[in-house]
């Protein structure tokens, strides 16, 4: 991954597209999935971005028939493609979302901009008694195959996940994490 800002995230990150239209996160979400509009991905973030907008609009009488449209289209893209991608995420810009199927993010979770989710991830609470606990991934994050994230866990910005692994705790910008439960590992170029 190509090293940019390195700065973590912090615990009160939020994700703020005012100053873009719905059209243009869709088209700008459309270019990072190889302009495929079919690609599952793209659908789901698409319907997610659809379902925040239509959360502005008032009054509530005006905003039923978007509701309405949005519930069918996030039913159907967690029913038939396996991607549970509610409006209540904080979704960043330009996020991949790779593979279709077993995809399930928490409502409260945060995802930084330019982050690559794969099949079988999830991002979820981890105990029953903090059921809003919820992960937050910095910008660039690479979330492999099978990925799972639970509890209140800050993934730092420029962070790798390998495939199947489970984060249980906080990682810091630029690492890469492997295994069951997730450790940090040494890249080859910082190692002398």
């Amino acid at each position: 991954m190509e090293a940019k800002s390195k700065s973590t995230v912090n615990t009160e990150q939020t994700i703020d597209h005012s100053s873009q239209s719905l059209w243009e996160q869709i088209k700008e979400d459309w270019i990072v999935h190889q302009k495929d509009w079919t690609k599952p991905g793209f659908r789901a973030v698409a319907v997610q971005r659809f379902g925040v907008w239509r959360m502005k609009i008032e009054p509530k009488l005006l905003r039923a028939p978007f509701s309405i449209i949005y519930r069918f289209l996030y039913r159907y893209v967690r029913n038939i493609y396996g991607i549970d991608l509610p409006y209540t995420v904080q979704l960043g810009r330009r996020v991949i979302i790779e593979h279709q199927s077993c995809i399930i993010i928490h409502g409260n979770s945060v995802i930084g901009d330019d982050c690559i989710i794969r099949q079988g991830v999830t991002l979820g609470n981890r105990y029953i008694n903090a059921p809003l606990d919820a992960p937050k991934l910095g910008k660039r994050v690479n979330v492999g195959a099978g990925v799972k994230i639970l509890g209140k866990v800050i993934i730092g910005d420029e962070v790798n996940i390998g495939a199947n692994a489970v984060v249980l705790s906080d990682i810091e910008k630029g690492q890469t994490a492997v295994g069951i439960p997730a450790k940090i590992i040494k890249s080859k170029s910082t190692v002398n």
